[in-house]
């Protein structure tokens, strides 16, 4: 018997592929809102690293940001639509098991995450150019960091009911913490106690990778960054699984 897995899998990528100008233009349109405003105000007020020109310190981080946002946002969405929708059940009655399902989301959201970030570079180098210094470390850390969120969106989509519900989960948990992790900033310009809490923050361990990964310099190592980020993935993956296996609020 055959398996459900590619059909899904590709349903889940035209998904976000046939709306394209919503879910890859905009995101990049947002992001270079965000690097022409705060590059023009803050260029040659803010010094990083040392040598590195604010500008680009910034782009790795809105490329991070805009990748982490859209992850979530894939599985999110589309979970908590196909319930209020009803064609929930089109997902389940098929032969699938909970892994394939979870990996199918997963893999859409992450190609979408990647998409995005992809994009905001290419836009970038029109202002400014930024190769990486270390491309494995880049791509290493963006398929994690997107693996992350488009778990917490698997997550978010089978716990929230409704729309408010998902709204709150983004707006009071991934927000805070993505733009409290180092996007616009080195936590070494903060008080003591606020890198502190920034090293709580597993978003900021995703960004400084990241960003070690372009400029071969970062607030922390980035092994530890590594260990970090690859620890809480594969807690999430295991979280999720469970939540998939066991049907929460999938089979009522």
């Amino acid at each position: 018997m055959g398996s459900g897995f590619p059909t899904l899998l590709r349903k889940e990528l035209m998904r976000f592929w046939k709306v394209g100008f919503q879910t890859i233009a905009a995101p990049v349109l947002t992001a270079l809102l965000y690097l022409l405003v705060f590059a023009h105000v803050l260029q040659n007020r803010v010094h990083v690293y040392g040598t590195v020109p604010y500008t680009s310190f910034l782009i790795p981080g809105l490329m991070m940001m805009s990748m982490l946002q859209n992850s979530f946002a894939n599985a999110s969405s589309s979970l908590i639509q196909s319930r209020i929708t009803g064609n929930l059940v089109f997902i389940l009655l098929p032969p699938m098991s909970h892994r394939e399902i979870f990996g199918a989301y997963l893999l859409a959201s992450v190609t979408r995450g990647l998409s995005v970030g992809a994009c905001v570079w290419l836009v970038a180098l029109f202002f400014i150019p930024l190769p990486a210094a270390h491309a494995a470390w880049v791509l290493i850390f963006a398929v994690l960091s997107c693996g992350i969120l488009a778990n917490l969106g698997i997550i978010a989509g089978l716990w929230s009911e409704k729309f408010d519900h998902l709204a709150a989960f983004q707006n009071f948990l991934i927000m805070p913490a993505t733009f409290l992790s180092g996007v616009f900033y080195s936590i070494h310009s903060l008080p003591p106690f606020w890198q502190a809490v920034s090293r709580w923050n597993p978003i900021f361990y995703t960004i400084d990778g990241f960003r070690y990964g372009f400029f071969a310099i970062s607030d922390v190592s980035p092994w530890h960054s590594l260990a970090v980020v690859c620890g809480v993935f594969i807690a999430l993956s295991v979280c999720t699984l469970r939540l998939l296996a066991s049907g929460y609020k999938l089979r009522n």
